[in-house]
């Protein structure tokens, strides 16, 4: 199996590991021009690259796209036709290598592919609705800006939360931490589009992480 995989060194290094021994696998900041060789392409970063679909519409073969802050229905227009079979994925840094992966379809139609799709890399999936925000970038966003809130309101420290919600939630890290990991950049920017979408309070972006995104800033600098 050849496959490509387009996005940046920390997305590409969670995924390799996940994929086939046997895989032939290309690694791209961009999709090159000729795409018909490959038989499975993942776009890590296509959150940030819509316009990549573009280079897609003629590919005869599967599309498995970063799209946690935007849904896959956005990437077409309505009247468009694309060869491809076109699957979402939480490609968040930290959410990648994890079990069942989520996917998200723009059609029902794409089922058939995805399981194919799925067997063939010797994944558990599940499949989740085509929102913004998918299922559990929502929910770690949520806990991660009433985190944030926390801190500026005075109430308590980074340190001291991230503590406490991994003792008393045994999540892999706390909910600071966690954000550093995934990046402020991205947490701001599907917390805004989660927000947008839904117009829910929870999502309301943090001034704090607005400033944190603005000022290219990290609760635990290095």
């Amino acid at each position: 199996m050849r496959i490509l995989i387009v996005g940046n060194e920390n997305r590409v290094g969670e995924l390799l590991p996940r994929l086939p021994e046997d895989a032939q696998c290309d690694v791209a900041l961009a999709p090159p021009e000729d795409l018909q060789g490959y038989d499975l392409i993942f776009d890590l970063n296509f959150d940030d690259n819509p316009e990549n679909m573009g280079d897609y519409k003629h590919y005869a073969g599967t599309v498995i796209a970063g799209a946690v802050k935007m849904q896959m229905a956005e990437a077409l227009a309505p009247e468009e036709h694309v060869s491809c079979t076109l699957i979402g994925m939480n490609t968040l840094p930290t959410l990648i290598d994890r079990e069942p992966v989520e996917w998200s379809l723009n059609t029902t139609s794409n089922e058939k592919a995805a399981a194919r799709t799925a067997s063939l890399l010797n994944w558990d999936y599940e499949l989740v609705a085509d929102r913004v925000g998918m299922a559990t970038p929502r929910i770690i966003m949520m806990i991660i800006n009433e985190a944030a809130y926390t801190i500026q309101e005075g109430t308590a420290r980074a340190a001291d939360i991230d503590e406490a919600m991994r003792l008393g939630t045994a999540y892999p890290y706390g909910p600071l931490e966690w954000a550093d990991r995934i990046g402020i950049e991205d947490v701001y920017e599907t917390l805004e589009a989660i927000y947008l979408d839904t117009h829910d309070e929870r999502y309301r972006v943090c001034p704090l992480l607005k400033t944190m995104y603005l000022e290219s800033k990290s609760f635990y600098p290095q």
